[in-house]
């Protein structure tokens, strides 16, 4: 967003998942920026940008490693765990540039090489919702890739 005022224009149905597998509607409105036209989606923090199922479900299976208590297939987990793989080095960067941005900078970790999560926990906290709490700067920043083409799979 280019950080202008938006006015809601309306609204649309977004599919979600909850852990359970079951299907549920999201109404997320949609807002127009006044000064670049452009429309913007407001999504709550329990929804990932490009997933259907809730953040909850992403966080507990990327967290623990299997599938505690999320109703997905194998195929699914196994895509979410590629997807991780693909995008945590990216997300790090971001969340260090966006500390830098607003006068915050983190201390580098002392460890020499820990795991993403660790890395990742370091500037949105290890807590329950650091998925949320990692999305949530970085798609309002305007450094959350959007677009997944098939061609495009080992870009973040």
């Amino acid at each position: 967003m280019c950080e202008q005022d938006l006015f809601v224009i309306g609204s649309r149905s977004r599919i979600g998942r909850k852990p359970t597998g079951e299907r549920i509607t999201y109404i997320i409105r949609r807002l127009r920026c006044k000064c670049c036209k452009k429309i913007h989606h407001e999504l709550p923090d329990l929804l990932v940008p490009n997933k259907h199922y809730e953040a909850e479900c992403l966080e507990s299976v990327l967290s623990h490693g299997q599938s505690v208590g999320v109703a997905a297939d194998d195929s699914t987990l196994h895509r979410w765990h590629v997807w991780f793989k693909k995008c945590w080095q990216y997300w790090v960067n971001c969340l260090s540039t966006i500390a830098a941005r607003t006068g915050n900078p983190v201390e580098p970790l002392s460890v020499s090489s820990p795991s993403a999560l660790q890395r990742i926990g370091h500037y949105v906290g290890q807590g329950v919702g650091w998925l949320a709490r990692l999305v949530r700067p970085i798609v309002h920043s305007q450094l959350w890739v959007h677009t997944r083409f098939a061609f495009l799979s080992a870009v973040p």
